[in-house]
């Protein structure tokens, strides 16, 4: 009976044992894939950031080439010249710093720009804004029977069997 006791102890703890390794196991395999799920998604949203940003810059640059065009095509000397080549000269530093610096660095140096020059950066939002509708136009897609520029082209309407 001693006997039988024994065995029953020693299968309960080697039961217990095998319980616990198994428990282990699953534990430490759910924490490699919650690792590996966390660098999956911290990778994505880098590469978005990083596109998005590389965006924002391209739309930035290209307010900055358009001022420069209006400043070339205003008279020399004139303050339209000068204030479109000055606000040019920025925002094509803004675009560069864009393109170089993370997020977060941006969203700070931003921030403490806005704080020390407030009308430069409602300025500057203002034409943030307009690159921004640009690049949304731009960005927009027609299909060969959706409206365009609020015309109706659907072809049988533009025939007249509408």
């Amino acid at each position: 009976m001693a006997d039988a006791k024994t065995e029953i102890d020693d299968a309960v703890n080697d039961a217990k044992a095998q319980a616990k390794s198994v428990v282990e196991d699953v534990k430490e395999h759910a924490k490699s894939v919650a690792e590996d799920a966390r660098e999956t998604v911290k990778s994505e949203v880098t590469a978005r950031a990083k596109a998005a940003r590389s965006a924002a810059a391209g739309e930035v640059n290209n307010v900055a080439a358009a001022l420069r065009r209006a400043a070339d095509e205003s008279r020399d000397g004139s303050p339209q010249e000068r204030t479109f080549g000055q606000i040019a000269n920025s925002l094509a530093d803004v675009s560069e710093t864009i393109g170089n610096k993370d997020l977060g660095t941006v969203v700070s140096d931003a921030s403490n720009f806005a704080r020390r020059h407030p009308l430069t950066f409602l300025a500057g939002a203002a034409l943030a804004g307009f690159a921004i509708s640009r690049f949304a136009k731009a960005s927009e897609r027609h299909d060969d029977y959706g409206t365009d520029y609020g015309r109706d082209t659907d072809p049988d309407d533009i025939v007249g069997r509408g």
